[in-house]
């Protein structure tokens, strides 16, 4: 059985966001929890990629203390394979900007509880290589509701492999997921 279909029977169907058909491509349109108003359109999906809504669906605020900001979570993580590259695109959205020391404590919550699914991946479906060959990318969405300007994308390097090196999009609208997979 592959990472992708364990992932996808292991995560409970509430904590995922379903991809729309649109042909023989996908996409999904990620909103920002305390803003409906929020959106991004992620277009070119591939049809079995698993988008998980970790900040609503993850809750982890009655066991930690959250002193070190150890109860962050970014909002969403997507989980696919596309040709011969296989990503785990975390995203942090906001409605305006972000700080960036908040929006990296954010990505490394996420990236948690992505270890943790490995982790009962390994001990309870004994894959120990469980999502070994994904890479990780890290995307900061902002100004998420406004659409007066165009997109603007800024990274600090080339590729966006750590919170600290995620890349940056301002006012997106629609996104295609090559671009944010890398």
């Amino acid at each position: 059985m592959s990472d992708i279909t364990t992932l996808d029977r292991m995560i409970h169907p509430d904590a995922k966001l379903p991809l729309v058909n649109d042909y023989d491509k996908a996409y999904v349109i990620l909103e920002e929890a305390q803003a409906p108003d929020s959106t991004v359109r992620i277009k070119g999906l591939p049809q079995d990629a698993i988008v998980i809504k970790i900040d609503t669906a993850f809750k982890n605020d009655q066991f930690f203390s959250g002193d070190r900001g150890e109860c962050k979570r970014a909002d969403y993580a997507i989980i696919a394979e596309t040709g011969n590259k296989k990503r785990i695109v975390y995203i942090e959205m906001k409605k305006t900007k972000g700080q960036p020391i908040t929006i990296i404590k954010q990505l490394k919550g996420a990236e948690c509880v992505v270890d943790y699914c490995c982790k009962i991946a390994s001990v309870f479906y004994e894959k120990s290589a469980f999502l070994s060959d994904y890479e990780p990318r890290f995307i900061s969405f902002g100004h998420t509701a406004i659409r007066k300007r165009r997109t603007r994308i800024t990274r600090s390097e080339s590729t966006h492999s750590t919170p600290e090196r995620m890349m940056k999009i301002d006012w997106p609208a629609n996104i295609q997921f090559e671009h944010i997979a890398g």
